[in-house]
């Protein structure tokens, strides 16, 4: 079984995500980051940088003690790995799905990250910064439209944690001042992935204790 610590955010969904296509068993143990549960000290012993998702596998594939992990991509390849999925088989398709899993990690995410602080959630607005991020997903958003214009996933052919792990982040690009309209072969991909029925499932998730 993996308990599942996390919430309703683009990182909290892609945790989700992998535990619905992988079919693991798997309970969620909700951390409402708004009243600040992800610095209770049962979360931080999991989670030191408190910050949702974490995980503990009770049944590692090595047979021994229990599994605890941070950092969502770090977490995807555990899953991938554990479930022997989500990850291609061949070398080169592998290590393209990893480089792009690590794109969204540096890249996508923390700048989408500063777009939605600066443009929803500053306390008084900052011109210079809202132009800058909101620029700055332009560019990632125009990088990944390129990338997708051969390929139905990023890593090719197969669906992989680097789907995974981008999805959410795009699910957003409304609040970032984007229109997919912009972007079609990122809108195609967004839409195929947004019907998966595993996709559908992680987002109906009821977080409420």
């Amino acid at each position: 079984m993996i308990e599942l610590h996390s919430w309703k955010t683009p990182n909290g969904h892609k945790v989700t995500m992998a535990l619905e296509e992988l079919g693991l068993d798997y309970r969620i143990h909700p951390i409402d980051i708004g009243k600040g549960q992800q610095f209770d000290p049962a979360f931080l012993s999991i989670a030191p940088n408190n910050r949702i998702p974490a995980i503990v596998d009770d049944d590692p594939a090595d047979g021994g003690e229990a599994v605890a992990l941070f950092e969502s991509g770090a977490i995807l390849l555990y899953l991938a790995q554990k479930a022997g999925a989500l990850l291609p088989a061949e070398e080169r398709s592998r290590l393209e799905a990893t480089q792009w899993l690590f794109w969204q990690m540096a890249g996508l995410g923390p700048m989408m990250g500063q777009a939605l602080h600066f443009r929803r959630f500053a306390p008084e607005p900052v011109p210079y910064a809202v132009d800058r991020y909101t620029a700055e997903i332009a560019r990632l958003f125009r990088v990944l439209d390129r990338h997708l214009a051969d390929r139905p996933f990023i890593a090719g052919g197969d669906y992989s944690v680097a789907d995974i792990a981008c999805y959410p982040w795009i699910v957003l690009h409304e609040w970032a001042g984007q229109s997919l309209d912009d972007f079609p072969e990122l809108r195609r991909w967004f839409e195929a992935i947004r019907d998966r029925p595993a996709t559908e499932r992680a987002y109906a998730i009821d977080y409420v204790r």
